[in-house]
Parts: C-alpha cells; sequence; structure tokens
C-alpha cells in the first residue's frame, strides 16, 4: 500500500503556491491601457517608427488614416499582451489534463486488448488518470471565462471580428459559444464516466473477484475507445485548432493525441520508476519498464510523421492560407520550433535507440525528461502565436503556470494512488503479467 509521503505532499503544496503567485504577477503585471502598451513598445525597440508611430516625425504629424491605423496596431497589440498570462495557464492546464487523459486512453486500450504485460501497472494508471476530474473542471472554468470575453484567447468568439470576417461568419454553424461550450461538456463527461466507472469496478474486483466485472469494464473500454478517438479530434479542433480560424489542417486530432499520447506513457514510466525506487510495484521488472520505453521511442517516431507530413505537404504545396500557420512560428517562434523537433525526434531517438537502454532508469529518465519538456513546447508553439502573436516569451508566467499545474497534478495523483493497493490482485492476467520477462 502506497503511503502518500509528507515531504512530497509539501513539495506539491510548494509548487501550487509559488506558481499561483507566478500567475497572479503575470496578470497584475500585463499592461492595462494602450498608453502602456505605447511605454512597453518604446522602451523595447527605442522609438522604433514602426512601433511607436514617429514615422520619420512626430506622432503628431501622422494623417488621420495612420493615426487610426497606428491606434488600431497598439489596440491590437494590447489584446496579445493581455492574452499572454491567459495563454500560459490555458498551455499549462490543457498539457496536464490531456496527460491525465492519454493515461486513461493507454489503460483502456490495454483493457480493451487484453494484453497480459501490463495489469501490473493498472493502478499506477488508475491514479494518474485521477487527474482528468478537476483538470477538466479547471479547463472547463476557462472555456467559460473566455466565452464570456474576459480574454481574446478565440478570436471567433468576438461579434465585431466574426461581423467583418467572411471566412469566420461562414464557420459560426459549429464556431459558436453555446455549442462550443456544449461539445465540450460532451468531451469531458465521457471521459470522466468512463474513467469512474472502470475504477469503481477494478475497486470491486479486488474485494470481490467475478469474472462479469472485468468483462463489463472490457466492453465498457471498448466503448471508450470509439467514444475517445471521436471526441479527441472534436476537441483538437474545438480547444486549439480554432485559436488559428483560418486555418486548419484534417491532420490535426492525430497530430494533437500523439503528442499528449506520448507525454502520457512517459508520466506512466517515471511514476512507475519513482515507486520502484521507494520498494513497491515488487512484481514490476525491467521487462515492463523495457515496454514502456519501446511506447515512448516507438510514439515519438510516429510524431514526428505526422509533423512531417502536416509540415511538408503544406509547405510544398505553398498554398498562402495554409503555409502562413508555419511561416509565421518558424519566423517568430524559431526556438520553440525547432527546439521540440530536437527534444520530440532527434534526442529520443540517439537515446532510446538501443535495447539495452531501454531498461537503464537514467537513460529513461534522461529521454524522459527531454519528451515532457519538448510535448509542452509542441502545446505552447500551437497555442501562443494564434493567441500572442509576436509578444511572446516564456516568462514568469510560464513557468508559474506550470508549477501550480505540476503541483496540483502530483498532489491529485499520489493521493489517488494512497486510496487502494498499487496491486490489482484480482484482474484475471495479473498471473501472467507478474510472470512477463523475455
Amino acid at each position: 500500500m502506497y503511503t502518500f509521503s509528507n515531504r512530497l505532499k509539501t513539495f506539491a503544496i510548494v509548487l501550487m503556491v509559488l506558481g499561483l503567485v507566478g500567475i497572479v504577477y503575470g496578470f497584475i503585471n500585463a499592461p492595462k491601457t494602450v498608453s502602456d502598451v505605447e511605454q512597453i513598445l518604446t522602451e523595447q525597440h527605442h522609438g522604433d517608427s514602426h512601433h511607436v508611430g514617429e514615422a520619420g516625425g512626430s506622432h503628431a504629424e501622422l494623417s488621420a488614416d495612420e493615426q487610426a491605423e497606428h491606434q488600431h496596431h497598439l489596440e491590437h497589440v494590447l489584446q496579445q499582451m493581455q492574452n499572454k498570462p491567459w495563454a500560459a495557464v490555458y498551455v499549462a492546464c490543457i498539457f496536464f489534463m490531456l496527460i491525465s487523459l492519454g493515461v486513461l486512453a493507454f489503460y483502456a486500450i490495454n483493457y480493451a486488448s487484453q494484453a497480459g504485460w501490463s495489469p501490473v501497472l493498472a493502478r499506477v494508471m488508475e491514479g494518474l488518470s485521477a487527474y482528468l476530474l478537476p483538470g477538466s473542471i479547471i479547463f472547463l472554468i476557462l472555456l467559460v471565462l473566455s466565452s464570456m470575453n474576459m480574454n481574446h484567447l478565440f478570436i471567433w468568439m468576438d461579434a465585431d471580428v466574426v461581423a467583418d470576417d467572411k471566412i469566420i461568419s461562414a464557420k459560426t454553424g459549429y464556431l459558436n459559444v453555446p455549442f462550443f461550450l456544449i461539445r465540450t461538456v460532451i468531451y469531458l463527461a465521457g471521459w470522466n464516466l468512463y474513467r469512474y466507472y472502470a475504477v469503481k469496478n477494478s475497486r470491486a474486483m479486488d474485494a470481490n473477484f467475478d469474472i462479469a466485472i472485468h468483462k463489463r469494464v472490457f466492453k465498457a473500454s471498448a466503448a471508450f475507445l470509439v467514444f475517445f478517438i471521436v471526441t479527441e479530434s472534436m476537441m483538437s479542433w474545438d480547444w486549439i485548432m480554432s485559436i488559428d480560424t483560418h486555418w486548419y489542417s484534417t491532420l490535426f486530432g492525430w497530430y494533437v493525441f500523439a503528442s499528449f499520447f506520448v507525454t502520457a506513457v512517459t508520466v506512466i514510466a517515471f511514476t512507475t520508476l519513482y515507486l520502484k525506487s521507494k520498494g513497491l510495484l515488487e512484481y514490476v521488472n525491467t521487462s515492463h519498464i523495457h515496454d514502456l520505453a519501446k511506447y515512448m521511442f516507438g510514439l515519438s517516431i510516429f510524431w514526428t510523421y505526422l509533423w512531417f507530413s502536416q509540415f511538408m505537404l503544406m509547405w510544398y504545396s505553398n498554398i498562402p492560407e495554409e503555409v502562413t500557420y508555419f511561416v509565421f512560428r518558424i519566423q517568430e517562434y524559431k526556438l520553440p520550433f525547432f527546439g521540440m523537433l530536437l527534444l520530440n525526434f532527434a534526442l529520443p531517438l540517439l537515446l532510446l535507440m538501443n535495447t539495452e537502454f531501454k531498461r537503464i532508469t537514467w537513460v529513461i529518465v534522461m529521454a524522459g525528461t527531454l519528451i515532457v519538456v519538448g510535448h509542452y513546447l509542441d502545446f505552447y508553439n500551437m497555442i501562443v502565436p494564434g493567441t500572442v502573436g509576436g509578444s511572446w516569451f516564456i516568462g514568469v508566467p510560464e513557468i508559474g503556470s506550470l508549477m501550480f499545474f505540476a503541483g496540483l497534478f502530483i498532489f491529485v495523483v499520489f493521493t489517488a494512488m494512497a486510496k487502494a493497493p498499487l496491486l490489482h490482485k484480482n484482474h484475471p492476467l495479473i498471473e501472467e503479467s507478474k510472470q512477463f520477462h523475455y
């Protein structure tokens, strides 16, 4: 039986407190007026005419049209800078929630496929998926606040923008606030209901073995996977792709899935190694760790394949409404854009290609750390350019948001793990999993 140590609990609470301070600082420090923006741009660019509106003379010397254009530019930059703390919270919130969802999907895949290697890890996955409920609640609150015009993360929620934009107005049948929130509730409710049902029956099997219970979870897992694969694609359109409302990719749902799924498997590996270091999970051996590392390796290749397929086809065709998405990121977000390729593909490939390396703890931890950081940058790269534009940098609100949600994730996950034995003793395949070696 796992006990949530006071040291780890304190660490999680400290992360949350420091993270919350960083988030609050980000909101307080955001510019409030156009004058604040003009002053910031003046300090940043030392009187550059494009940003401060001198255009070869004083601001008063600009024509009426130029002054109107300049004012519009400043208002646009103000929105972007005010979006920055919101975007920081949004990226961290969705990142950790989808990690938990990815763990739940991996749990369902193993259950529905009757995998014999993984039942000794079932309780680890159940614990990690416990974050899905609080993560969903916080995320839903963020979306409701966005729909109330508390921020400008989704430009299609702005009636004035929609009225002046033919492309966005043509999408209002799908992209409208009531339907958007209804879809969100359906996604989140469906995922959480499956998790509740599966875990409830898992606990029931510990108390009283009944093959009928196992069959019910098997059927529920198969049904959930059908629901998941549809709603996962739709949520990626709604929550991420709609931020860049003019752009779309038919591959985007798979791309987002690969990103959070490989991160989820990596977190399972991290948690398993941590619990093993505490003398727990006695039946987990290097073969189980090796399989998790194989998934980390294979899914990293899969993510790269999807990234390349999406990028190269659009780049090669050079259709303006498609390639603009990548041009802006290459020009303005060079570090996260190219950095994630190094962290998500090149380095995990080198570290995990060797079979023996997949059994070495420090190699898995190193490769996994690169994967987690790299896919955070991937989500950052998907969300921030469309919300913050060129006014980006990873500062206090971004680090604070990561700390807060990481602390909350740790607190919720390990609290859940302490509520049940770490061995699912009456799983029909548990003996096969205990003896798993190759």
